[in-house]
């Protein structure tokens, strides 16, 4: 597993999205809560930074494909509790975020794509760049990796407890 740091040592990706982390609409973001074990700051640099690494590895537009990453999930709200009249989270989010993020920032059409399509598979808006699948593919990794793998270890740190203290119980 790559350390999860490693993006504060790569200056290319850091002159790619430095002027999108100093603003404090994206630092907000570590005020919420991503996937139980994780923040959605955190979620969102990882997600940027190993699709980042993806693009720039196949060639694609690792600029975009960064600074796309990075604020793909530009909102402020409690996912679990926010509900939407015009649809569930996976619809919603996904625009707000696109709206969010237009409001720091000039967005190309290539960005817009990977936002708003970056939650494919929950919603059917079909990807157009092979950038937008990077993310929307990153992205479902990082969910998995910040939300399962903690908690199996969780569970599994639960349930060696319980098994050490019945044989400790058992030879006392």
């Amino acid at each position: 597993m790559q350390n999860p740091n490693a993006w504060r040592n790569d200056q290319d990706y850091l002159n790619i999205v430095d002027d999108l982390l100093q603003h404090d609409e994206v630092q907000q973001l570590a005020q919420y809560t991503q996937h139980h074990f994780s923040n959605r700051l955190r979620h969102s640099i990882s997600v940027s930074y190993q699709s980042y690494l993806i693009a720039k590895k196949i060639g694609a537009d690792a600029t975009a494909t960064a600074r796309a990453g990075l604020l793909h999930d530009l909102f402020y709200y409690d996912w679990r509790v926010t509900k939407f009249e015009e649809g569930s989270h996976a619809y919603v989010h996904p625009r707000i975020a696109l709206k969010n993020a237009q409001k720091i920032t000039p967005i190309n059409p290539k960005e817009a794509d990977i936002i708003l399509k970056h939650m494919f598979g929950a919603t059917i808006a079909l990807p157009k760049y092979r950038e937008s699948w990077i993310v929307s593919i990153v992205d479902d990794f990082a969910a998995v990796n910040e939300y399962l793998v903690p908690k199996a270890y969780l569970t599994y740190f639960k349930w060696h407890t319980k098994w050490v203290k019945k044989v400790a119980e058992v030879f006392a």
